[in-house]
């Protein structure tokens, strides 16, 4: 990725892993880089030393030969006498520039001081493509020898060598990626763990093996994954238990308020109280919502279930109808899927009067169920709000009906506890969707 600052553009990578892998393969390059050119350089030097020894050893035993030899005998001995950096050409050769560079000199003192003083000698650089030098000397006879030089800097590359170093490349990025996902892996499983933290659900804890930094990381992680977890469990419980207690004086002052003479007052008194009893009872009942994984999973016919579900609203004379109806079955808890399914009817009817139960089930075998009403929906910004318990909107969906925040919540939870999804989204022309997601088991 490509990062712009104000300077310019920032071409630093942005994650960790791929950092330690720019920084580990470039320190791993350079150095491969640098040994590969001492190599180079001992091989560049032993190949000059070895041209400079032969030079120094063999030209002067060369020229001695040739100039023993009879006339007509001497161009028969001239290949037998070449070397790779040098031959030997009988004749005054190619004229060239008598003025040479700083390494042509070089060779050209080491050829002078293996011929000595005895043959007089010329050194010039011939023009071309490639370094090259003459010596122009007389033998004994008179006869012109010309000594043909073409000083190698390195012996050649083996047409191998390429495809070696390719290899070793390949090695370098090969491993520098396996040490870096190694090193990185666990940072990246601590911070999936992280995002997807949930005490309630059952998901795996992270494993505390590894390095001594990464497993005190995880053990430290599961730590505070359990304190949380109780955490919540403690509010739970203590949730519980205030709505358990007050039902017994509730129910007193009750009976109390329904035993005392009629009045305007005695009347208010009493629908109070009911709506107190409402909402503990709610309260428990959310509290209960956490525990729906003590439910053992069964599997139900879910037309079949749906069905049964709007027959007894049907029953009690509430306008609760059924849609499409998708066929199959599907392992779930069917308590809390009732409980689920009776709060959002519920809702629906609550708010809009009426309510329609749809069941799909989509290609990668996912159950869709949808209750939907024609109410006045909810504002886009707070469809997820209205999920948390004790959240009210601050303009009831309707003047003459309220409730106690707890009924979505309560839904809402026990979709965590069955693996399902609970989605509310506002329908094309007005209405409220609730769309509960079950994955296939």
């Amino acid at each position: 990725m490509v990062r712009r600052t104000g300077l310019g553009v920032n071409l630093w990578p942005h994650t960790l892993r791929a950092r330690l892998f720019v920084i580990l393969l470039a320190g791993l390059t350079i150095a491969h880089a640098m040994s590969f050119a001492v190599l180079f350089s001992e091989r560049y030097i032993a190949a000059r030393s070895v041209m400079f020894n032969t030079l120094e050893t063999d030209i002067a035993t060369s020229i001695a030969i040739l100039d023993r030899l009879p006339a007509a005998e001497r161009a028969s001995w001239l290949d037998r006498l070449a070397r790779g950096s040098y031959r030997f050409v009988l004749g005054p050769g190619i004229p060239g520039d008598p003025v040479l560079t700083r390494a042509d000199a070089e060779v050209a003192d080491k050829v002078r001081a293996a011929i000595g003083a005895q043959y007089p000698i010329e050194l010039e650089s011939v023009p071309g493509g490639i370094r090259r030098l003459q010596a122009h000397l007389r033998l004994s006879d008179g006869e012109p020898l010309t000594i043909d030089v073409t000083p190698r800097g390195v012996m050649p590359v083996a047409d191998w060598l390429p495809f070696v170093l390719v290899a070793q490349l390949s090695l370098l990025v090969l491993c520098s990626w396996l040490a870096v996902r190694q090193a990185t892996r666990p940072l990246a499983d601590l911070a999936r763990a992280a995002d997807t933290l949930d005490p309630n659900s059952k998901t795996p804890r992270l494993s505390e093996t590894g390095p001594r930094e990464v497993a005190y990381a995880a053990t430290a992680f599961n730590a505070m994954r359990d304190r949380i977890a109780q955490y919540l469990e403690e509010r739970v419980q203590i949730l519980a238990a205030i709505s358990h207690d007050l039902q017994t004086p509730i129910t007193r002052m009750k009976l109390r308020a329904e035993m005392a003479d009629d009045s305007i007052e005695r009347d208010k008194l009493i629908r109070d109280l009911e709506e107190v009893e409402r909402l503990v009872k709610e309260g428990v009942a959310y509290a209960r919502s956490a525990h729906g994984k003590d439910e053992k999973a069964s599997r139900i016919d879910l037309a079949s279930f749906v069905q049964s579900l709007a027959y007894d609203y049907q029953d009690t004379g509430k306008a609760v109808t059924v849609g499409e109806l998708g066929d199959g079955t599907i392992v779930t808890r069917p308590h809390a899927l009732r409980r689920i399914l009776t709060n959002l009817v519920d809702n629906a009817l609550k708010f809009g009067g009426s309510a329609e139960i749809e069941l799909q089930r989509r290609a990668d075998g996912t159950v869709l169920i949808k209750v939907s009403d024609r109410g006045p929906g909810i504002p886009e910004d707070q469809l997820d709000a209205v999920l948390q318990p004790f959240f009210r909107l601050e303009q009831s969906r309707n003047r003459d009906t309220g409730g106690t925040g707890l009924g979505l919540a309560i839904a809402q939870q026990l979709a965590i506890v069955i693996g399902a999804s609970l989605t509310l989204r506002n329908r094309d022309g007005g209405g409220l969707a609730a769309e509960l997601a079950i994955g296939a088991a």
